[in-house]
Formats: structure tokens, sequence, C-alpha cells
């Protein structure tokens, strides 16, 4: 479980320094034949983690409910993002990675209601949602560099 915490924390700081580099405008741009942005990929990987993790587990999560509400599956960008909304998910990238690795040393994650995902992966256990939340996360990340390159031509 380290690597896929390393992983996962690795993957994390790469979305910050997208985040933390790239223009407003350009984060929160949908080009020609998408349906979202990078904003959305980017919070949209937060939300899907408090949920897999902490929701199924019958825990608090950790980021406001407001967030689940706007970025969870099913959902759409709003064109919209104030600064402050962005600096607080930017920093909950990082945080959010650190503190389940933490959360799961401490034994937190005791329960867990089984779940299949849209992809159609059942889980079943917490180990298995933090496996399949990588999963879940490389797929936005290659979304991200495609909207990247996109935005740039």
């Amino acid at each position: 479980m380290k690597n896929i915490f390393e992983i996962t924390l690795q993957n994390r700081k790469r979305l910050y320094e997208i985040v933390d580099t790239m223009p407003k405008a350009q984060l929160l741009h949908i080009p020609n034949g998408y349906r979202n942005n990078i904003w959305w990929n980017i919070a949209h990987v937060v939300v899907t983690q408090q949920l897999l993790l902490y929701k199924l587990s019958g825990l608090q999560m950790r980021v406001p409910e407001t967030f689940i509400e706007k970025f969870k599956k099913g959902t759409v960008p709003d064109g919209s993002a104030t600064d402050e909304e962005i600096k607080e998910i930017a920093a909950f990238l990082v945080s959010t990675a650190e503190w389940a690795e933490e959360d799961f040393k401490n034994g937190l994650f005791k329960d867990y209601n089984e779940y299949t995902t849209s992809a159609k992966i059942t889980l079943q256990n917490v180990e298995d949602a933090i496996a399949f939340n990588m999963y879940h996360e490389g797929l936005h990340m290659g979304t991200i560099i495609a909207l990247q390159k996109a935005i740039k031509s």
C-alpha cells in the first residue's frame, strides 16, 4: 500500500503544479469536443477520493459538502471558480492524499459499504477503493493532459 500512496501523492503534486501555474482562464476553458475543463477534472479527483474512501467507509469527509455536490460524478462545470475556491481545492490536493495515508495507517477505515463503480469494478473494502482511486486519478490526469494540448492548439 505504501507505493500506492506514494504514487497518488506524486500525481497530486503534479495536479497542484498545474493549478498553481496555469492561468484561471485556461483552467476554466472547455475546448471544442470536450464536456469539461481542467479545473473540473482536478476538483473531481479530490472529491471522488473522499467519496470512495471516507463516505463509503461511513466516515466524515474532509472537504466541504459544497465541493462534493459541485464536482461529484455526473456533474458538469458551471464555467466559474472563485480564486478562494481554487486555492482551497489546491490545498486539498496534497492534504487529502496525506490524510488518507495517515488514516489508513492508523486503522481508521474499519467498515466499508461495497460499491460497484461505473467501470464495473466492485470495491469490497478500503484497499480496493485506494487501488481504484489511483486508476481513477490516472484517467483524469490523461484527460487533463489532453485538455492542455487542446488549449494550446
